[in-house]
């Protein structure tokens, strides 16, 4: 379901079919894997979205995270605050407009050591033409949103 938020949030943005979040669990994706299994150590690491397995999992704030080696599982255990994506995971973008949306793993980027994810290229790119405005209004309507 669509909210009249989240509509309007996203409004301007080209964006095909979209699957908006309704306010889902933090960090939880489907079958409860966050970041839909990819491996968020490896966006640091590798400066890239690189697909987590199985084997390489471990629990946090209620999910399953996976990552693509076991070095990457273990500094994610070590601190994972320091690569947990903002924003539980949702778009940054969205949330910079009070809403949620879903995120896809290409649409990435770290700014100031913090990972940010969107719901698309194209609302990336958006979210891209004033990061630092985009971040303060998240920061702003965050604590709200996952309420």
């Amino acid at each position: 379901m669509i909210t009249r938020r989240t509509a309007l949030a996203l409004m301007g943005a080209t964006i095909a079919s979209p699957v908006l979040a309704n306010r889902p669990e933090i960090y939880k994706g489907h079958d409860s894997v966050a970041v839909n299994g990819y491996d968020v150590v490896g966006y640091f690491t590798d400066g890239a979205h690189v697909q987590g397995l199985p084997e390489f999992s471990t629990d946090w704030m209620g999910a399953i995270w996976q990552f693509s080696n076991a070095a990457n599982r273990d500094m994610f255990a070590a601190n994972p605050e320091a690569y947990a994506p903002q924003y539980g995971g949702h778009c940054a973008y969205a949330a910079s407009k009070d809403a949620l949306a879903s995120t896809v793993p290409e649409a990435w980027t770290i700014v100031g050591g913090k990972l940010y994810l969107n719901f698309s290229l194209g609302v990336r790119d958006l979210w891209r033409q004033d990061i630092s405005r985009n971040i303060a209004l998240a920061d702003g309507f965050w604590p709200g949103l996952h309420a």
